[in-house]
């Protein structure tokens, strides 16, 4: 992970600068504290944005730090208007792709068989999705899990998202083992069918 260090002397003569401004003149200097310094202005509004997706604090602070090290050479490559609205959607895509990573593993450990229009399924037309229609599609994988009952939600994040094994969960959650195998069985088949229906 690169640590952005902004020196104070460059504070003095940057901190005036508008974000245009910096960016153009980390096109000539390829001096990353210029981009310390748009770290600094913005790093709280993509944690905030990361939160919103990702429902994990400290998930959301490596994605942070996973963008704005990103950022060091996409300003080189990419003529920027307006930074605030292009870091936003810099942001979201980027925590579109964990979450879609995150319900690969899932599709790939619980072994869904849903109809081709499976929310979690990986198309081969994927391409022709939008932004907002992928979108779409994990908030309502999301509010699938969520509508699981406690017991099951939990083990099921755990297992799945957290990547825990049995004996973790078991230290977790004060579960036994076989109420943890249980709540996860039937959590794979509940989460199925509230997709299937979600499909329909």
């Amino acid at each position: 992970m690169i640590i952005f260090r902004v020196r104070m002397i460059h504070n003095e003569k940057y901190n005036h600068f508008s974000d245009n401004e910096l960016i153009s003149e980390y096109k000539s200097t390829r001096d990353s504290v210029l981009v310390g310094i748009l770290y600094k202005r913005y790093s709280h509004l993509v944690l905030g944005l990361s939160l919103k997706y990702l429902k994990d604090i400290d998930e959301s602070k490596d994605a942070v730090m996973q963008i704005f090290e990103k950022l060091m050479g996409d300003l080189l490559r990419h003529d920027i208007e307006y930074f605030k609205s292009w870091l936003y959607t810099l942001s979201k895509n980027h925590c579109l792709m964990i979450l879609r990573a995150r319900q690969s593993r899932l599709k790939k450990e619980i072994d869904l068989q849903v109809n081709a229009d499976s929310f979690m399924e990986t198309r081969t037309d994927e391409h022709h999705y939008t932004s907002d229609e992928k979108e779409r599609q994990y908030l309502l994988l999301e509010k699938a899990i969520n509508e699981l009952k406690d017991d099951q939600r939990r083990c099921i994040e755990l297992f799945y998202l957290k990547e825990k094994s049995y004996s973790e969960i078991v230290d977790v959650t004060g579960y036994s083992l076989n109420e943890v195998k249980s709540f996860i069985q039937n959590g794979k088949r509940n989460l199925k069918i509230k997709l299937e229906k979600a499909g329909e």
